[in-house]
């Protein structure tokens, strides 16, 4: 670890021996990728769900815990999160890459994707729309508010409950979300997170000094 992170280190003092940096300028656009792709399980009042794919999505705040996604008003799902005011994020793997694209591609309005995709409906304990079985991490959300902000409608979003998959735990209750192999969506493109570039704060952590313990908070609740 130590010799990666000095290889590291001689990279950053390279960059700085460069003079100019060629760039294009380009029009304004999104590109602030790679992003998390994550299939959001959605329901109407009588209770029909769906699941929708979505990248445009993330944390805007710790305490309250709150996310948002952001949707546009043609899809399918859009008017099931107005009726109820509720969604839960599903994480997505290298397993459930296929399942991913299939629900941003497809509408829910004729498919029953659970039933086409083989997936697993549990029940939420806070919201209405299910969790997705299979996912390593679902985030139970309810909407506080919805900025419509042009092409896509931001809903923000207060966290109201976490599942985690106890497969990933370990003896001593950490969890190992890496062991699920987590993918990210970049340009059209999906991709796995194959290596250990460095831990937070490694930049200015003395030699020798331990990597800070990472706080895991799962629910006590089994499944």
């Amino acid at each position: 670890m130590q010799r990666k992170m000095k290889k590291q280190r001689t990279n950053h003092d390279n960059l700085k021996r460069v003079s100019v940096y060629h760039k294009q300028q380009w029009k304004p656009g999104n590109m602030v990728y790679p992003v998390p792709a994550v299939m959001v399980t959605v329901a109407d009042k009588e209770g029909r769900d769906n699941i929708i794919t979505v990248a445009w999505t993330g944390t805007v705040c710790t305490n309250p815990p709150m996310v948002y996604i952001s949707v546009r008003p043609e899809r399918y799902s859009y008017h099931m999160i107005q009726e109820t005011g509720e969604f839960v994020i599903n994480l997505t793997t290298r397993e459930l890459t296929y399942a991913t694209d299939y629900c941003g591609v497809v509408s829910g309005r004729q498919t029953d994707k659970f039933e086409v995709l083989k997936l697993t409906r549990q029940r939420a304990s806070k919201v209405k729309p299910p969790l997705i079985g299979e996912s390593p991490v679902n985030i139970e959300c309810k909407v506080s508010q919805c900025l419509k902000l042009g092409s896509h409608h931001m809903f923000l979003a207060e966290v109201v409950s976490v599942h985690i998959s106890e497969q990933y735990m370990d003896p001593k209750g950490k969890f190992h979300l890496e062991q699920a192999q987590p993918m990210v969506y970049s340009h059209g493109t999906y991709y796995g997170l194959e290596h250990v570039l460095g831990t937070f704060g490694y930049s200015v952590r003395k030699a020798g000094s331990p990597a800070r313990k990472k706080r895991n908070q799962p629910s006590g609740t089994k499944k």
